[in-house]
């Protein structure tokens, strides 16, 4: 089981990897596609391919969970991007980010799984350096909450009950038939709500087609798919803890693509985003070689 935990963990990286390098790319096509076709494409390419792959392993068991998560995982897609249409980039990122601390949080409400004080300690040092990675400055959010914020942070809400959520169900169904319900689910949502929940604007380009393609295949029916495997073999704060990589992720991807420059404090926060993952980390690794040597 440990060495399974290993590999899930750093299956969860490889998800976090792939989420914060297409950071750049998405916001590249959407200057000539409107966000609820994108993601609907987006969602509509995963679940084709998922579909194709995984035919012959989906379980009918899984199927109402499954939706369910494809309502939350949609969910959390729409409160994201309607509310960066509505904040600052800055506001927006921080406040999504804070689905990593409301993990723990959710987990110990719903199902009474209560996180060991080091992953607690290595959660909050992630959140403070979150906080300096993405605000330019404190008093960004001394101010008042627009409605964009609010938005956000319903976002960061749905985010975090969704890893907890498949977490818990993932070890009871197999993490194929989840998979797939999820996004398939989000597919049709997407295809239901996007004529009327914005003026549908799409012009074909290749940048637009690969990025539909790069986050559909790896960003979407990849990455989820290996959430879903992983989260059965490791708790949901530790998953989300990981998750935390990916604002360092995202920068560093647009340092080098286009450039972007990082404030000194948005290096600080960088750094205790990675100082609270391996803190976490060595820790238990310390504790395996202990037994091991007992």
């Amino acid at each position: 089981m440990k060495s399974r935990r290993g590999r899930a963990e750093i299956a969860l990286i490889g998800v976090t990897l792939i989420w914060g390098t297409t950071f750049v790319v998405v916001k590249s096509a959407l200057a000539d596609v409107s966000t609820f076709v994108f993601l609907t494409l987006r969602f509509w390419v995963a679940a084709l391919a998922l579909i194709l792959i995984y035919r012959k392993s989906l379980r009918k068991g899984g199927a109402g969970a499954g939706v369910f998560a494809g309502c939350l995982l949609f969910s959390a897609y729409v409160f994201q991007t309607s509310g960066l249409e509505l904040t600052t980039p800055s506001r927006s990122a921080f406040l999504t980010g804070l689905s990593i601390p409301l993990v723990p949080f959710v987990s110990s409400i719903v199902y009474k799984q209560k996180p060991r004080a080091l992953e607690v300690v290595g959660i909050l040092v992630a959140s403070a350096g979150m906080a300096l990675l993405t605000t330019a400055s404190f008093s960004e959010l001394l101010t008042g909450m627009t409605r964009g914020d609010v938005l956000s942070l319903l976002c960061a809400i749905t985010f975090a009950i969704h890893i907890v959520f498949i977490g818990h169900y993932s070890q009871r169904h197999g993490f194929e038939s989840l998979a797939v319900v999820q996004i398939a689910t989000a597919a049709v949502l997407g295809s239901l709500l996007f004529r009327v929940a914005e003026p549908a604007r799409f012009h074909m380009t290749a940048g637009v087609a690969a990025a539909v393609l790069v986050t559909g295949l790896l960003g979407t029916a990849l990455a989820f798919t290996a959430q879903a495997w992983a989260q059965q073999y490791t708790s949901s704060t530790r998953a989300a803890l990981i998750f935390a990589l990916e604002p360092p992720v995202a920068w560093l991807t647009s340092w080098a693509l286009t450039g972007e420059k990082m404030m000194n404090r948005g290096k600080v926060g960088a750094g205790m985003i990675l100082a609270g993952i391996l803190a976490v980390e060595l820790k238990r690794g310390a504790k395996q070689v202990d037994a091991s040597g007992s």
